[in-house]
């Protein structure tokens, strides 16, 4: 649960932040007519993710024992990969967003409806994706239960209670400090969903040590299991081979993402200014 609702926390206030950027845009531009426009694409860009999480569990359910194994394996390593260059991407990047996006804008006012409607779809849509994709990988890793549906549920929401928050300058958050922690947070639940990639082709036989394990618990240590499993992605059985590259891949990112970036992050209410 804890894992899902960071999950659409960060990506649901990305989403908020580029849709508060598009909409106090177009409020200065005196554009206020463009805004059911500006909405329609953001409204596709939501429908087409779930549409892609749909079709990602579909096929998944569909695949026979070894194909789902294959399918598990790769869309988890695909996510780890898209996710961790998109983190990297915001810390980067964050600062010109707005004017990136205002660029846009700018190109797809005078081009009329349609150039805006896209303009505003692909501008959310990526985030949506990502999120489709790096959720359905991660509810591989967690329980089985209704626990991670409520806690993707209760992260969207709290998203949106606080875009909307900082939009009408409510609350005042430190949006480069967010980004920052959960960015963090992120790269922790992707070494988790990373190691479910390396143990689906450790089950079909692409990598070794399959049954080389570094811990293999049950009964007295279930609650132990589903604590770390809800967390950082490790569970009741782990190999070798997955706990040295959970623990690669959070030594090295982690080092990376921390170290201080000669652009500046998101201030404070980036939003409005």
């Amino acid at each position: 649960m804890l894992s899902t609702y960071l999950i659409a926390l960060r990506e649901g206030m990305e989403a908020a932040l580029i849709i508060g950027i598009l909409v106090a845009y177009l409020h200065r531009a005196n554009r206020k007519s463009a805004l059911a426009l500006l909405w329609t694409g953001v409204a596709i860009a939501i429908s087409t993710s779930l549409i892609f999480g749909a079709f990602l569990t579909f096929t998944s359910t569909q695949l026979s024992v070894r194909g789902e194994e294959i399918f598990s394996g790769t869309t988890s390593v695909a996510a780890v990969v898209l996710v961790t260059f998109m983190v990297f991407w915001m810390k980067n990047n964050a600062r010109g967003l707005k004017n990136e996006l205002h660029g846009k804008m700018d190109h797809a006012l005078p081009m009329g409806k349609i150039a805006l409607v896209l303009a505003a779809y692909f501008a959310v849509a990526r985030e949506g994706l990502e999120t489709a994709l790096f959720v359905f990988t991660n509810f591989k890793t967690v329980s089985k239960d209704s626990a991670p549906s409520i806690g993707l549920i209760l992260g969207i929401a709290t998203a949106v209670i606080l875009g909307v928050a900082v939009y009408r300058r409510s609350v005042k958050i430190n949006l480069g400090k967010f980004f920052t922690v959960t960015g963090s947070i992120l790269l922790v639940i992707a070494a988790g969903v990373l190691c479910h990639g390396v143990n689906e082709f450790q089950k079909f036989g692409a990598l070794p040590g399959a049954n080389a394990f570094a811990w293999k618990w049950s009964g007295a240590h279930s609650a132990i299991s589903t604590v770390l499993d809800g967390t950082i992605g490790l569970g009741t059985s782990v190999t070798w081979l997955e706990l040295a590259i959970w623990a690669i891949f959070l030594a090295t990112t982690l080092r990376l993402y921390l170290r201080p970036a000669t652009n500046k992050a998101l201030p404070v209410q980036t939003v409005n200014a």
